[in-house]
């Protein structure tokens, strides 16, 4: 099956895939050639691309895929490629969400933090391929 990943600025990934495991709201999913048409609501998380015996990951920050007559399309505004990501950056970017939130006097955006964190956490799994 195709597949092709698409943010506003490029094409991240174009190309054959035997499997595609991506995050939407509910959990996981699998996407397998010949599969019933699907789209779904991606939230931020770990892209998962089989090909042949290899894998490739992706940090997906939200977005949707559609997936009819096998091929695969995922329109997020953010996608990083595992093999791209600065791991330093990725855990200090981390540890700054985790102070954030353990900070109780602080006056900040929950919401925000939570979100950075989850972003942080989605790139050192692309890029630890987890």
């Amino acid at each position: 099956m195709k597949l092709k990943i698409i943010t506003h600025e490029r094409t991240v990934f174009d190309g054959d895939a035997d499997e595609i495991v991506i995050q939407t709201k509910t959990g996981q999913m699998g996407i397998l050639k010949d599969r019933l048409p699907v789209t779904s609501v991606l939230d931020i998380g770990v892209t998962k691309i089989k090909q042949g015996e290899n894998y490739r990951y992706f940090a997906t920050m939200g977005g949707i895929c559609q997936f009819k007559d096998n091929i695969a399309t995922i329109l997020t505004d953010v996608c990083e490629d595992g093999k791209d990501i600065d791991v330093t950056r990725a855990n200090a970017a981390k540890n700054r969400a985790e102070s954030r939130l353990a900070d109780s006097a602080a006056k900040i955006n929950t919401q925000r933090a939570q979100a950075a964190l989850a972003r942080a956490l989605a790139r050192l799994k692309a890029a630890l391929n987890k």
